[in-house]
């Protein structure tokens, strides 16, 4: 190791399996494990018990294409190229894939992209950017490719890329498909790669190659009365708010309509993402579990994100690996972009031990689109709350944590 480094040589029998379940608008406080009475999230609960929780953990950028980016590429925004909503991802840019693919990994990509060029004339929700095909060169270097660029379709999905040449659409709850067909994907690959008539699960992964998958899911983003896979909306007036949202007025009103449907989403891609877990090997496999933003959901009167305060910066990110011991709360400053090197440690044999006492946010553009946050600021996350500075570089406020 090189002096100064703050990764462990961990050496477990062979390199583990990886996989990334991102979500959307997937704020950290909306758990069960976190304490929401509103959430019914029993398999990510069993996930966390199992886990490192990170309670403090943030995105980089409470913003998609710019979280993903910086995400992928362990490089914040605008400086890996991303720096405005309908910039692609740069087709040089060197990703999480190539790194472990580098390495001897099978790399999977499946879901949601929100990075290829679209056209921001088309509008954001619907078939135009659900159906429109992302070219192999723009796939960030994954060996296999399953997925969508974006249009929320949270039911019905199109799906192209390896094995899809051309978009098809797939009837019924996108969490529930691309779960599937994720699990499907990769039960098959260790199987093709295992000894020839194994029965056992563990001995096939332990005999395949190691595979790192980011599986994308747009879930629980609006449209937030989409159906939600038989999980009923919650009655608006039982949705138990937070201190923070205004009372008595179109806030309230608005807040309470939207965390209806909010929370049946998450109940119902928490489902899609148990039955995931439950047909993965278990003893060396890292499962991650995060989101690439939250929502304000009238949280000081606002919606949506970009805004720079908890409900939209804090993020969930559990990280169960299986030479951990079960469950453990720590309150790093945990970024998204973290993950980047956390992962590569990880395929090194290395165990990640980082504390670093802030995380670097911003958001590198305004997106002129309604209720999102109006102007670019960046600033840090760190014990204290958060401090924020305009883009003039004057302060613009102090947030503390929980407020």
């Amino acid at each position: 190791m090189k002096s100064g480094s703050l990764a462990l040589a961990w050496m477990p029998d062979a390199p583990p399996n990886i996989l990334w379940i991102l979500t959307t608008q997937w704020r950290a406080q909306a758990c069960g494990f976190a304490g929401d009475p509103n959430a019914r999230t029993p398999h990510l609960d069993v996930l966390a018990a199992q886990s490192v929780n990170y309670t403090r953990a943030v995105t980089p950028h409470p913003f998609g294409p710019f979280a993903r980016a910086a995400l992928l590429t362990g490089i914040p925004s605008p400086q890996n190229g991303v720096a405005r909503y309908y910039d692609p991802l740069p087709p040089g840019a060197r990703t999480i894939a190539h790194e472990l693919g580098a390495r001897g990994y099978h790399t999977a990509f499946f879901g949601k992209w929100h990075l290829a060029a679209r056209d921001p004339a088309a509008p954001l929700v619907g078939e135009a950017h659900a159906r429109m095909r992302v070219p192999p060169e723009a796939r960030g270097g994954f060996a296999f490719w399953e997925g969508f660029e974006s249009g929320f379709l949270l039911n019905d999905p199109w799906l192209h890329g390896t094995r899809l040449p051309e978009p098809q659409r797939f009837s019924g709850y996108q969490s529930e498909i691309l779960c599937t067909r994720a699990a499907e994907y990769l039960r098959e690959y260790a199987a093709s790669r295992g000894s020839a008539g194994s029965g056992d699960v563990a001995e096939v992964a332990r005999a395949a190659a190691p595979w790192f998958a980011v599986l994308s899911l747009e879930a629980p983003h609006p449209p937030y009365a989409a159906a939600a896979n038989g999980f009923a909306p919650l009655p608006p007036g039982q949705i138990q708010l937070a201190p923070n949202v205004p009372r008595g007025g179109a806030v309230e009103q608005r807040a309470r309509r939207e965390l209806s449907g909010y929370y049946a989403h998450i109940a119902a891609t928490d489902a899609a993402i148990g039955r995931l877990l439950s047909g993965l090997p278990r003893e060396n496999t890292v499962i991650v579990f995060t989101s690439v933003h939250g929502d304000m959901h009238g949280a000081h009167g606002l919606f949506r994100k970009g805004w720079p305060h908890e409900e939209s910066v804090r993020v969930p990110l559990l990280v169960r690996h299986p030479l951990e011991p079960p469950r453990r709360d720590t309150e790093t400053a945990a970024s998204l972009l973290d993950l980047h090197r956390m992962t590569c440690a990880w395929a090194r044999g290395e165990r990640w031990l980082e504390q670093p006492e802030r995380a670097q946010i911003s958001m590198p553009s305004v997106v002129g689109l309604p209720d999102q946050c109006d102007h670019a600021w960046s600033g840090f996350w760190g014990p204290g709350g958060q401090v924020i500075f305009n883009a003039d570089g004057s302060l613009w406020e102090l947030n503390e944590l929980g407020r």
